[in-house]
């Protein structure tokens, strides 16, 4: 493990226990050089470009919107939400939503930690909406590539969905209630239809010039 940053602001990353002392300083260096392009929180996150990608929630036109009830929830599992809608709310990952054709429920899902994070109930709006056909890579053809290379580096998207914007106009389309009102998301959400081929038409158009390199 080795801190990127400093003692008040620490910025931990994992490299490889087995590299050459050069090799590892050479990594070290580099790193630290560009540690800036690295999301170690919600806040760090600008988000890709619009005219990169945007995900879009077409909606089939015989389907109606739908407007859900509120839950009963407990009363400290709602403090909870709250607590989560917050954090995504300061990150200005959420909007506030007025006046939505649609509303659906969210499903609270504990965490080791004690919180609770937030799964909204979106399978009406992903029955209603096509399936984006962009297909996706084959996992074993990437892995057999790199078994010719000296050096792997695996790098996680930290909340990697939450990168891409919604589009505009489809943007109150994800809103969902809780006691505490009713939002909607700015950026793609984990639970929508088809956010898998939307993150993949984004690395093809950032990385189309290097996939095929070993």
């Amino acid at each position: 493990m080795i801190n990127l940053g400093d003692e008040k602001d620490e910025k931990m990353v994992k490299i490889g226990g087995g590299l050459t002392e050069g090799m590892r300083n050479q990594l070290c260096a580099l790193l630290k050089d560009f540690k800036y392009i690295f999301a170690w929180s919600y806040e760090d996150m600008s988000g890709l470009n619009p005219e990169i990608v945007q995900h879009r929630l077409p909606l089939k036109p015989e389907c109606p919107p739908i407007k859900y009830k509120l839950r009963r929830m407990k009363l400290e599992i709602s403090l909870k939400i709250k607590e989560e809608v917050e954090k995504q709310f300061n990150a200005r990952f959420l909007a506030i939503a007025q006046y939505p054709q649609s509303v659906v429920n969210i499903v609270p899902v504990p965490k080791k930690d004690g919180k609770v994070g937030i799964c909204v109930d979106y399978r009406y709006l992903n029955r209603t909406s096509p399936k984006d056909n962009f297909p996706l890579s084959h996992i074993d053809t990437l892995v057999d590539n790199t078994t010719t290379s000296s050096l792997f580096s695996f790098m996680d998207g930290f909340s990697g969905y939450n990168h891409i914007k919604m589009a505009p106009e489809d943007i109150e389309k994800t809103t969902f209630i809780t006691i505490w009102g009713t939002f909607c998301y700015k950026v793609m959400s984990f639970w929508l239809k088809n956010v898998g081929a939307t993150y993949k038409r984004a690395m093809v158009t950032l990385f189309h010039d290097m996939m095929h390199n070993k």
